[in-house]
């Protein structure tokens, strides 16, 4: 698989389950919805980068760990700017609350106060949601009559690609870093699982 994103198919793409087209059309029914689901999702993304950024286990994290997180960070608050400004011009607005099943289904992998098992777990929980959004971007980009959100899905798909493989060679980075590529093998089955049982609905991860 190539480690450029701009090279990157959606076959290339690890995932066990894969998202069929009638998913893309079902929740393009609920533009508003999606859109909304979507910026809560580019807001919540920029979060995580901000506060993995502290994350390092050493005082002083090396530049490349700033770079990244920073990078990410400045990525998902663009495309939160670009997705509420969509909603706003398309009648809606966002919501104050926000629930995410499947987010959450995937931080109750993480081996919280496990100090290096917990980081390696936090960055490869944060590829595996950009994994997911990615495919579900390229869907939707080639499912959408309108031809203004086609563009932005399709922008938005290298995007997250570069986010995920940026995140992953993050985990296989760190200092004393075993065994992450079994650890990604296995949270990559079990992403497999809660995404093929989340509840229909117009949702970036929701299910069919």
């Amino acid at each position: 698989m190539s480690s450029n994103p701009a090279q990157l198919n959606i076959r290339d793409l690890p995932l066990r389950w894969r998202t069929s087209d009638a998913w893309g059309s079902q929740v393009l029914k609920h533009p508003l919805a999606l859109l909304n689901d979507h910026a809560h999702l580019e807001k919540k993304a920029a979060a995580n980068a901000l506060e993995l950024l502290n994350r390092w286990p050493e005082p002083c994290p090396p530049e490349n760990w700033v770079q990244a997180m920073t990078a990410v960070a400045r990525d998902e608050v663009e495309h939160l700017a670009l997705v509420v400004r969509l909603l706003a011009r398309r009648g809606g607005r966002l919501t104050r609350t926000h629930a995410n099943p499947y987010a959450a289904a995937l931080r109750d992998l993480v081996r919280h106060g496990r100090g290096p098992l917990e980081l390696i777990d936090r960055l490869l929980v944060s590829a595996l949601i950009e994994l997911r959004s990615c495919e579900r971007f390229e869907i939707l980009a080639r499912c959408c009559d309108d031809a203004q959100l086609a563009r932005v899905y399709r922008g938005l798909w290298a995007s997250e690609a570069g986010h995920y493989l940026s995140f992953l060679g993050l985990a296989r980075a760190l200092p004393d870093a075993t065994r992450v590529d079994e650890r990604w093998e296995w949270m990559l089955d079990r992403e497999s699982r809660i995404i093929a049982s989340q509840p229909p609905g117009p949702r970036m991860h929701g299910g069919i």
